[in-house]
């Protein structure tokens, strides 16, 4: 009997690079007694206070859920909600007066929308997203499913760990040739721990206003840098003053997962400045008719935080990343010198090259399927095993470029300090262990 056919797209499909050791753990059948996961950024820390208590009491009698009756909201989202990501930009100093919000099933949604908002259509090399590799891996995922082109400026990981962002005008070359949509900047990068300056955000400004692209910031980790003597950088920093005509043209993705520890509500924003692009993203949107009602009210929380509150959080979550950071990247050179380890000067993520300590032919893959499917080393007696995300699924290689992420990882600062604690020596010792025997 013959087999119903699969699309050819989803015939193509692998797990996404954050997921792909989770995936391969569940399937092993003898497991260690023990398992540190940072392979995706899945916070472990417990939420704001402000929405935990609306959590914990959906059903008082000042819930709009007290009745059992969970209703569809807005497309653009509930006015509060659209509030709490306002208020939070307006306590950071940003003017938002005129900025347009819509509320959005985490970020993710919001990367899908902006990919088809801002590109050209499916299934041409019109307009594709100029991203910065190695990029966050979603966003070539989600290129992949619209069938919408993107095109990359390649950064190399330096031997003293940081990251080296290519001249201007190697940049405008690469726009010369392609005449991108859109450019997306990480300004707290997501996977490599760079932190873009105002003097970087505003040179990419005016190659969006010279060649006429959209500017996309992604700033899931706006909050989180670690050089406290530097201003907070985002977007909306970025006005018609610092550099004419790039109002109207600004776009920034938000999202309730990381600096507000709420990854699984599920609960992001399309920011925007022009309002022709709002107006026809929340008429996309109307498809998928609303995000998450119940996300939306415990989010829409922040609304009425104060602004000594709402700095006062993201300061102490700045100053706990800050030490677990810190703790392992210097455990890691500690462990084993020849590592190179990324500069930690943002967001919640160190990206490890071993490209020095490994012999010819490895792969990043392979070595996280191993110690997600049969690796493991005693730590403290305890049997235990490592889930990290190789970084080949980050950059955007053509079939016949060589991948930098073979010899890379991202490690995400997500498990709690104790096992933070225990990742350099887990690291290393489980490499040398496959090395050994590969």
């Amino acid at each position: 009997m013959n087999k119903p056919i699969l699309s050819a797209h989803f015939e193509s499909r692998k797990p996404s690079a954050v997921r792909l050791a989770q995936m391969k753990y569940e399937e092993r059948k003898v497991k260690p007694e023990a398992v540190i996961n940072v392979g995706i950024g899945n916070v472990s820390l417990p939420a704001n206070p402000a929405m935990q208590k609306r959590m914990f009491a959906l059903d008082a009698k000042n819930s709009p859920f007290a009745s059992g009756v969970i209703r569809y909201t807005t497309t653009a989202g509930t006015q509060e909600c659209q509030d709490a990501f306002r208020n939070i930009l307006n306590c950071e100093g940003f003017d938002t007066s005129k900025l347009h919000f819509q509320v959005t099933d985490g970020g993710s949604t919001a990367m899908e929308l902006l990919l088809i908002g801002t590109c050209g259509p499916a299934g041409t090399d019109e307009r594709p997203l100029l991203m910065i590799d190695p990029a966050y891996t979603n966003y070539i995922s989600f290129a992949e499913r619209t069938g919408r082109k993107t095109v990359t400026v390649k950064r190399e990981l330096n031997e003293n760990g940081n990251f080296t962002l290519p001249e201007i005008d190697e940049i405008e070359e690469v726009i010369k040739a392609n005449n991108p949509g859109a450019l997306l900047v990480i300004p707290y990068d997501n996977p490599t721990g760079q932190l873009h300056d105002y003097d970087s955000m505003k040179a990419l400004a005016q190659l969006c206003v010279k060649y006429n692209m959209w500017m996309v910031s992604d700033e899931a980790y706006r909050e989180l840098y670690y050089d406290t003597d530097k201003p907070l950088v985002s977007i909306w920093g970025v006005n018609d003053a610092d550099v004419p005509g790039i109002e109207g043209r600004r776009i920034s993705i938000e999202t309730a997962s990381k600096v507000w520890n709420a990854c699984g509500l599920r609960i992001g924003a399309l920011i925007t400045d022009n309002a022709e692009f709002n107006n026809r993203s929340v008429a996309e949107y109307t498809a998928n008719l609303c995000a998450n009602a119940i996300g939306q009210y415990i989010f829409g929380a922040l609304a009425h935080e104060s602004k000594e509150g709402i700095i006062g959080w993201c300061q102490e979550i700045r100053e706990y990343y800050r030490e677990q950071i810190l703790k392992v990247y210097r455990g890691l050179k500690e462990q084993e010198p020849n590592l190179i380890v990324s500069s930690p000067d943002a967001s919640i993520y160190t990206v490890i090259d071993v490209r020095k300590v490994v012999k010819p032919g490895f792969d990043a893959i392979d070595f996280v399927l191993y110690c997600a499917g049969e690796g493991s080393i005693n730590i403290d007696g305890v049997e235990t095993t490592l889930l990290a995300a190789p970084m080949n699924g980050f950059y955007d290689i053509k079939d016949s470029e060589a991948n930098p992420g073979s010899t890379q990882f991202r490690i995400s600062f997500v498990e709690t300090p104790e096992k933070m604690d225990k990742i350099p020596e887990l690291f290393v010792k489980l490499l040398r262990e496959y090395e050994a025997q590969r």
